[in-house]
């Protein structure tokens, strides 16, 4: 009904679940971060809130996307070639996507526009028939990346002909084509490069899907979806739960001397920075419109005392220095008792080739670091401040502070956080809530610490294999209190080839705020050889706390969690010593030292 077009259906062409394995992609920020346990279960529930529990019924149609090995660089993604290492493709690569197939039954799934081992992945029946048909038995539908049919001939080279490109597609794999190659398919039948059978064969998957939707079942129809109307979009609990999304996902980094949270009854906040009254910031890339799109300028006017004289002014432009260098935004420091700075990016400076507009390298990051004349700025208010700085990041990627860390008592990222943004930022800045959010990628000091971005082994990247101290470590984050873990207790110690382990602990708030926590446990292998992961994110559980108020929680983890992926690409129960470590953020020292608590931990051998 309606006016439906283009992009406006019942088919989503979401989620990204590549890993972020370097956090110059650009479109790393589509991503759920660089773990792929952690990816798999946000995935999971990604698609089943889409697709709805219905035993017959879809309400909307997930789609898997880019399979596989694919992050970046956006400037050679429709040509280059990924050999990756077979344990690094089923370690790291391919969990994700088989979680979504095997436990969330996503409908769809995206080819990516690479090639991997040789042949692009729009025609490789190693990955779309032997492992996503044959091997997890997906019984959804592939479509491709746009352009991708024409990549095999035009940018791949691996055929010459646009007939022979959509004849090896359909063969290698693919049901739907986003693009106009597939109207060579004719001309493939005539020159006996394929059979009608196979297009009938692929067209009926495609239907599947359709009649999955229920499109051919009329008003008539068991469908619970069928009745969805107009007045749920941009609801009032949907507004509050996009509020609250935005809140969970904000990650304190620093907390000096508990500057926050601000008092609403504070007599002179200063809010500025390019970012603090912009709408640009909260979407990020691939985004729906709203009409009710919330700054930080906003959110915080709403949330202090009708007595309180709030000042704001950008006082820089976002990615280039002043034009006018005069400039009073400074010195409005010096008369502030705060000062509250946003600065960042957005989807203009990184994100899809396509559209960012802001950046020289097709959307990618060629360092980590804020632009030049947002760091000059940040280090002029830390110059001319009277109270505490608070610095506020908006990315979709981890931000280097090297060199004005050490001048802000606060800092929180924020990502991109959508519609309710503003308001989201205001309740944790005064209170209204405490921070929740643990970040889900490492953040590197600077480029230096990262393997040549080219290179897809995993070697030096991420929390599992990086040996480098980076700045702020996979799953910190902190809140306006203090947690205490204590009592951890296992079922055994010593675990044969099919046994399970069950892990208990008690997590208490010894501060003086309600909070939220999200109580992490990782296996560390003792001796981490063979190439395995130095650490493994294996469970977490989120937790509401009331000050002084003790938990008792209890993980449950199966042989399988304790299996390793061997340099053959194999699943392997690997004998030894490994540590069973339970916290609030990845194991070791650079953690303590930021302040998470101190986690518990127990040796356990695999026979």
């Amino acid at each position: 009904m309606g006016n439906h077009s283009k992009y406006a259906g019942l088919t989503f062409w979401t989620p990204n679940v590549n890993i972020f394995r370097d956090p110059r992609w650009g479109r790393g920020q589509e991503t759920f971060g660089e773990d792929p346990f952690l990816m798999s279960k946000m995935g999971v529930a990604f698609v089943k809130g889409l697709q709805g529990d219905d035993p017959k019924y879809l309400k909307s149609a997930a789609c898997a996307k880019h399979y596989a090995v694919h992050s970046g660089p956006e400037s050679l993604r429709l040509e280059f070639d990924v050999h990756p290492s077979k344990q690094d493709l089923f370690e790291t690569y391919l969990p994700a996507f088989e979680a979504l197939v095997k436990e969330a039954n996503v409908e769809g799934v995206m080819p990516a526009h690479n090639a991997v081992f040789g042949k692009p992945m729009a025609a490789n029946d190693y990955f779309l028939k032997d492992i996503l048909r044959d091997q997890w038995k997906f019984d959804g539908y592939t479509v491709t990346d746009c352009g991708a049919v024409k990549c095999i001939y035009n940018t791949h080279k691996y055929v010459e002909t646009p007939v022979q490109a959509a004849a090896v597609a359909i063969k290698g794999g693919t049901n739907l084509n986003c693009g106009g190659t597939f109207s060579e398919l004719k001309k493939a039948v005539v020159e006996g490069l394929v059979s009608e059978e196979l297009i009938h064969a692929t067209t009926k998957q495609l239907f599947k899907t359709r009649f999955r939707l229920g499109m051919f079942d009329g008003e008539n129809t068991d469908n619970p979806y069928a009745q969805i109307g107009p007045e749920v979009i941009h609801s009032q609990e949907h507004i509050a739960l996009a509020r609250e999304a935005a809140q969970k996902s904000i990650v304190l980094l620093k907390n000096k001397d508990n500057v926050l949270p601000l008092s609403k009854d504070i007599k002179v906040p200063y809010l500025t920075g390019p970012f603090a009254n912009s709408t640009d910031m909260l979407m990020g890339s691939y985004y729906g419109v709203s009409s009710g799109l919330v700054t930080i300028l906003e959110g915080v006017t709403d949330a202090v005392s009708l007595g309180t004289s709030l000042n704001y002014r950008s006082g820089a432009l976002p990615f280039h220095e002043n034009i006018n260098p005069k400039n009073w935004a400074p010195n409005v420091a010096k008369e502030s008792d705060v000062t509250i700075c946003v600065v960042g990016l957005t989807a203009d400076r990184e994100g899809e080739g396509v559209d960012a507009i802001a950046s020289n390298h097709k959307g990618d990051r060629i360092d980590m670091k804020l632009p030049e004349n947002q760091i000059n700025y940040v280090k002029q208010l830390a110059e001319y401040k009277k109270g505490p700085l608070v610095l506020v990041i908006a990315s979709g990627s981890p931000v280097s502070l090297e060199g004005i860390e050490e001048h802000c008592d606060a800092i929180l990222q924020i990502w991109y956080p959508g519609e309710q943004g503003g308001n989201a930022v205001a309740d944790v800045l005064f209170g209204n809530i405490s921070p929740s959010g643990h970040l889900p990628m490492t953040f590197p000091k600077n480029i230096d610490q990262l393997p040549p971005y080219e290179d897809y082994s995993m070697q030096g990247r991420t929390y599992k294999y990086m040996t480098k101290e980076p700045m702020f470590p996979f799953g910190f984050g902190l809140t306006y209190s203090e947690t205490q873990f204590s009592n951890l207790a296992l079922n055994s110690t010593k675990l044969k080839k099919n046994d399970s382990l069950e892990v208990k602990i008690e997590v208490a708030n010894t501060g003086d705020f309600d909070i939220e926590e999200v109580v992490q446990l990782y296996v560390c292998p003792v001796e981490a050889t063979d190439g395995i992961p130095l650490k493994s994110l294996k469970s977490f559980q989120r937790v509401a706390l009331k000050k002084g108020e003790k938990q008792a929680l209890t993980f449950a983890l199966d042989a399988e969690n304790f299996k390793v992926v061997n340099q053959e690409g194999e699943k392997v129960w690997r004998k030894g010593a490994y540590k069973v470590v339970v916290g609030n953020a990845s194991p070791g020292e650079l953690s303590l030292k930021l302040g998470a608590a101190t986690p518990q931990e127990a040796t356990i051998q695999l026979r």
